[in-house]
């Protein structure tokens, strides 16, 4: 019987993740995964795609943090700080933010589905394109304002605020409502990593 060794092909790869640095190599990829954060300051850190699932985040301070593909799945954010903060693409499912400062944040492509919002701030925050449970949306829409400083989105035109036939129009899992601009997926696109030329 023949010894199991390790595959060189393998091995090379093991060797390539390790130099890239995070996960792909986009961002940090931190892993906090059930983990006691209260009161912790991420301010201004490059933690894109990094894992929060089940997380306590309570007093977090994530202002001006990168964000991008966290994943914040049941995690616990009551009162956190995400003023101008990067949230594209991030899934927090089941997550409860009540009181979460999420002013001038981008929020583009986001998961809230069956989250809790109540009492989130959020002037001049960008929801383009991010799906929430119609409830969670209806309820954000009665004090939604302001324009993110940086997108230049109105942040009730993002959330679907108006009459009802716009609201349902603009529904992201509408097909007939708003889809991604073609920069903006040529963008996502540009920053995923090329393993082979």
């Amino acid at each position: 019987m023949a010894l199991l060794t390790a595959q060189p092909a393998l091995a090379d790869l093991n060797k390539y993740e390790a130099a890239a640095g995070g996960e792909f190599g986009i961002g940090t990829a931190q892993q906090y995964g059930e983990a006691d954060l209260r009161g912790r300051d991420f301010s201004g850190q490059d933690l894109r795609r990094s894992n929060f699932t089940s997380a306590d985040c309570r007093d977090c301070n994530f202002q001006s943090a990168k964000l991008q593909g966290a994943y914040f799945i049941k995690a616990v954010v009551p009162r956190a700080n995400f003023k101008d903060a990067d949230l594209s693409d991030v899934l927090m499912d089941r997550a409860v933010m009540n009181e979460a400062d999420l002013t001038n944040s981008v929020l583009q492509r986001a998961i809230f589905t069956r989250s809790d919002l109540t009492g989130a701030k959020i002037t001049g925050t960008d929801f383009s394109n991010a799906l929430l449970d119609k409830v969670q949306q209806t309820a954000l829409c009665r004090y939604a304002d302001g324009t993110n400083s940086v997108t230049g989105v109105d942040t009730r035109k993002s959330l679907g605020c108006g009459s009802r036939r716009r609201f349902r129009e603009s529904s992201p899992s509408n097909p007939e409502g708003p889809q991604v601009a073609a920069e903006d997926k040529a963008a996502f696109t540009k920053s995923m990593p090329t393993y082979r030329q």
